[in-house]
């Protein structure tokens, strides 16, 4: 496996305003990512051809293109078929967890998150996917 690169690039794909500004300060305030939050799974698809995000956080449940189904839609980009996941969800029983790792998820955030330990949780399963 190639080295990964630093993280810098993180695609970030949230329905709820709320969560993604919320999300969106966490992540670039306080962990000083350089993002690109999306309200669907269409924007980003979208929007991650150009980007060439380092890493996707998506959220699991959004009407229409689900966490899920972004993700298999995101793999058949160019250049994004090994960029590493994180799903962000607040369904996380044992057998939903294996089910989003089994699609290549490094790490899954259970929702509520800490916004102030967003930044450091996403570091985190980054770095122990390495």
């Amino acid at each position: 496996m190639t080295a990964m690169p630093d993280l810098r690039r993180v695609l970030y794909v949230e329905d709820d305003p709320d969560i993604r500004t919320i999300a969106t300060l966490a992540l670039e305030t306080v962990g000083g990512f350089q993002l690109r939050a999306c309200a669907s799974g269409a924007e980003a698809l979208d929007a991650a051809p150009a980007f060439n995000p380092h890493l996707l956080l998506l959220d699991v449940m959004m009407p229409g293109l689900d966490g899920p189904g972004t993700l298999a839609k995101l793999r058949q980009l160019p250049g994004m078929a090994a960029t590493p996941v994180i799903f962000m969800t607040a369904k996380v029983q044992a057998s939903e967890m294996e089910a989003y790792r089994s699609l290549g998820a490094i790490g899954v955030i259970t929702k509520p998150f800490d916004p102030m330990g967003l930044a450091a949780q996403v570091r985190g399963m980054w770095a122990q996917a390495a």
